[in-house]
């Protein structure tokens, strides 16, 4: 580099800005003093004497100043090594909590400026609207919005190494920080800010980093759960609310409103059994249950809220004959509810139906027959009774004040919550319905295809308890041939063959997930079309079909250039199809918070997406610590929604559906060169003989596995004989842990080294935008790679040549990146998050050097003289399960 590594790294400091700055320092004081506190002032000296080694390090390119590092941590003692480790992730897990908490002070910052002035922030709603409408008329532009559809599917894959406690604490940290900000203590209060602040991070500093068992299914339910009570309850809401007072200015709170909800919360958690043996039909119920539960007790609550401020006389706002008649009713129905409700609301009638309308949704969450209400239909038309009654009497703004939130919120998440997605792969159908089809549904059925038929059982109670919309997606994993969708309706009818009308809405889903899968999709969708009981289904939603796209296996099957590639062609072929049939399509982007697995900017991916594959419905999937990053935070998640929303809205724009189709067009021959190249030079690495164990070797593969931050297995099998046998999160998880991050990069640089034309590829970075965001998530992919540490890795294989190829294949790729992007190193151009990751990359190496040591002892059977078997060999893996978790809180996005 022209620019010594040090040089930028003092830059980057200096750029950091000034209140971020001083929380980190501030947090990593207080860390210090803790570390003191507990470990003496030699635990403190140790962290501190590796933390400079490895900033030296950074910017010093000879071996020997990584050597010193090295050397420091292979004299630590195993305990040491671990408090070390547990160090450096506390201090990730502080340095993030600021990170986030300045990112929410900017955003609140630029919130305020753009209220007060003409000012439409970028990447809103409203700023899409705007655009949509000088290209197509407002009228156009309303009917697109009143139809725009963004779907969330929460999953739980196992790539949250943090534990629920610690982001427990995270958050108070964060309240802490946040009163420090908002009211600038001084004096006892500033003291008493600080105390507060030591004994949280004493409490995180004290918390085992590493769970002592797996989580199960319904832990999973509950994590997610408290991400629902703690931001997702409201901020749906406060999304609409903001879009509606936009598009009504000064008629805002006194008009019908115009946003309409458009966020469908989905989840797989409980649902997902594909390769999780502990999904099982009580898991789903139970899921679906937990999940109502937290929903229906949020209406309550809003209900009294929403009822306690309506102190409206009957004199001054005379109820409706309706709300006259709705008032009788309740009155026909409990006369004790009634008598409570108006001894709280004397001659408010407005209040009093709206306290028993929340005592009835009490009733339907506790289950009482005679008051509970049959389905959230129901309790919305009676919100609609109380808001039409006020509207007529005057009091527009009490009716479209908290009440419309109110209403917001039931169409948001009915009685349900997020819909229930069931998930099986199509071989488990298969041998299901071969042994029914030997054995009758009544015969002496295995176990296996007995929980298969319990699978549609409990959708089936799911969808009589709670709705329709509760739960009547299920995936097809693996979907290879029109038969495999056809099961699903096939094996619910012996579910159900006593009696066939009690069964459940069902919509197969097919899933393509290999590149072969990919390159088959639309013949096999033709034939699905075919099947009576899919035209049973379109006649009755009105010919809306979804099909999911999984980003991860075919990347790990052709590489990701190939693979972002070939999603790309078969979402232009499927909308296509669509279109020729007169769908609604929605595609389902089974996308990853890591790079590798099709991560990145969602917002900047929809965007690229070809003409006619988004028409205004977007869903994917929010996996792992995507869920608390994009959604753990009220402000980060608002930006969140609004930036996937608006680029959903802006993407069926002309103007934007013209580049991506001109674009595709032009650089057609590039692509497909760009296929070709990457796709050989990663099926020469990957299926080269031994590569499998090889893997295993030189990547902590095996230790991930045994990290108990997920509920499901890691592999399909017991060893790794074959990339089949690996799940890609693992793939992707392990790639990151050993510094190398080869599932988000590899083949590119080849494949950008046979075009050869500088001036070519610069030329599809500015004009197409499918190349420009793979290029930009291959950047980000390279900062977070430190050749070094990857080399160190490596070298706990026997295979020289297949460690050349990568370290090889890494170079290349980082040189033509670089040459296209003009910067000097990646993300020179991304002032904030490039500097972000230069400051923190030192502290990373800290973690994996402690990592490689464990590694290496574990592989080798040795650790600096001392032969590593029985105890020593669980020290060390223990010590390894501590830096995977500080790596990943260090990487941030790294499964």
């Amino acid at each position: 580099m022209s620019e010594s590594t040090q040089t930028v790294r003092g830059n980057a400091r200096h750029e950091v800005p000034d209140p971020l700055r001083e929380d980190v320092r501030l947090l990593g004081g207080l860390l210090g003093r803790i570390l003191r506190e507990d470990g003496g002032q030699d635990l403190l000296d140790d962290v501190e004497r590796l933390r400079e080694l490895t900033i030296r390090a950074y910017g010093d390119p000879s071996p020997r100043a990584l050597d010193e590092a090295a050397d420091v941590v292979a004299s630590f003692s195993v305990e040491r090594a671990e408090q070390v480790a547990r160090a450096f992730t506390c201090y990730f897990h502080l340095a993030n909590l600021a990170e986030e908490y300045h990112r929410v002070r900017v955003l609140r910052s630029r919130e305020a400026e753009a209220s007060t002035g003409p000012a439409v922030l970028e990447d809103t709603i409203p700023a899409a609207f705007a655009r949509l409408t000088e290209e197509v008329g407002r009228d156009e532009a309303l009917r697109r919005l009143g139809e725009l559809e963004f779907r969330p599917v929460l999953t739980a894959h196992p790539t949250e190494a943090r534990r629920r406690a610690i982001s427990g604490t995270i958050r108070r940290l964060a309240d802490l920080l946040a009163e420090r900000d908002t009211r600038r203590p001084g004096g006892v209060s500033l003291a008493e800010n600080e105390r507060r602040l030591l004994a949280e991070i004493d409490t995180m500093w004290r918390t085992a980093p590493v769970r002592t068992s797996k989580p199960s299914v319904i832990d999973e339910v509950k994590t997610v759960m408290g991400v629902f009570d703690a931001v997702l309850v409201d901020v749906f809401g406060d999304v609409y609310r903001r879009l509606d007072d936009w598009l009504l200015a000064d008629d805002a709170g006194r008009a019908t409103p115009v946003a309409k909800p458009f966020v469908k919360l989905g989840t797989w958690i409980g649902g997902d059994r594909d390769g999780n043996p502990n999904v099982t039909a009580e898991v789903t119920r139970q899921a679906a249950t937990l999940a109502a539960d937290h929903a229906l007790a949020a209406l309550e609550r809003q209900a009294v809220e929403t009822g306690r401020k309506l102190t409206l006389d009957a004199e001054g706002t005379t109820p409706s004959s309706d709300l006259n008649a709705l008032w009788q009713r309740i009155r026909q129905m409990s006369d004790g509810v009634a008598r409570r409700a108006e001894a709280a609301s004397p001659n408010e009638p407005h209040r009093a139906v709206m306290l028993a309308l929340a005592e009835r949704v009490a009733a339907t969450r506790s289950r009482d027959a005679d008051l509970a209400y049959a389905n959230a239909e129901q309790f919305e038309a009676d919100l609609l009774v109380v808001q039409d009654s006020l509207v007529a009497a005057g009091a527009a703004r009490a009716a479209y004040g908290d009440l419309q939130r109110l209403v917001w919120q039931v169409q948001t998440f009915g009685f349900h919550l997020a819909e229930l997605e069931v998930r099986q792969h199509s071989q488990v159908h298969a041998a299901a319905l071969e042994e029914i089809r030997e054995l009758g549904v009544n015969g002496a059925l295995s176990d296996k295809t007995r929980e298969v038929l319990d699978t549609y059982r409990a959708l089936g109670a799911i969808q009589r308890r709670f709705g329709e919309r509760a739960a009547r997606r299920y995936i097809v994993s693996f979907t290879q041939a029109p038969e495999h969708l056809a099961a699903v309706y096939e094996l619910a009818s012996y579910a159900f063959a006593d009696d066939p009308e009690a069964g459940p809405v069902i919509d197969a889903i097919p899933l393509f997930e290999t590149f072969a899968d990919l390159q088959n999709s639309v013949p096999i969708l033709d034939s699905m079309l075919t099947l009576p009981a899919v035209q049973k289904r379109l006649a009755e939603n009105g010919r809306r079909v979804e099909v999911m796209l999984g980003y991860s296996d075919s990347s790990k099957d052709v590489g990701p250039v190939a693979a972002t590639l070939a999603l790309h062609d078969a979402q232009s072929r499927i909308a296509e199809w669509a279109r020729n049939n007169e769908l609604k399509l929605t595609l389902f982007h089974g996308r990853g918070g890591a790079l590798g697995r099709g991560g990145g900017p969602a917002n900047r991916a929809v965007l690229a997406q070809p003409p006619h594959s988004v028409d205004g419905r977007f869903k994917l999937t929010e996996q792992g610590e995507v869920i608390l990053a994009r959604y753990g935070d009220p402000v980060i998640a608002s930006r969140h929604i609004e930036q996937v929303a608006a680029a959903t809205l802006l993407a069926s724009a002309p103007s934007v559906e013209a580049v991506n189709e001109n674009a595709t067009a032009k650089f057609a021959p590039l692509a497909e060169a760009l296929d070709a190249a990457s796709r050989d030079r990663f099926h020469q690495l990957v299926k080269a003989d031994g590569f499998p164990q090889w893997f295993a070797q030189v990547t902590p593969l095996e230790e991930v596995g045994l990290l108990p931050i997920g509920s499901r297995p890691a592999k399909r099998g017991l060893s790794v004989n074959s990339l089949d046998d690996l799940r890609a999160i693992p793939w992707v998880f392990s790639w990151s842990q050993a510094r190398i991050n080869l599932a988000g990069w590899y083949g590119l640089g080849t494949a950008l080294a046979a075009c050869g034309d500088v001036e070519l590829l610069r030329s599809a970075r500015n004009e197409w935008p499918l190349f420009a965001t793979l290029l930009d998530n291959v950047e980000m992919s390279l900062a977070k790679t430190d050749e070094r540490i990857a080399a160190q890795y490596l070298a706990l294989g026997d295979r020289d040549d297949l460690a050349e190829m990568v370290l090889d294949e890494l170079r290349l790729t980082r040189e033509w990146v670089l040459k296209i992007s003009g910067n000097e190193w990646p993300l020179a151009s991304k002032r904030v998050l490039g500097r972000a990751v230069q400051l923190r990359s030192p502290y990373v190496d800290a973690l994996s050097l402690l990592q490689v040591r464990a590694l290496r002892g574990l592989r080798t059977g040795s650790d600096g003289g001392s032969t590593v078997d029985g105890a020593y060999a669980g020290r060390l893996q223990h010590l390894l399960l501590l830096t995977v978790n500080g790596v990943s809180a260090g990487l941030q996005n790294t499964g």
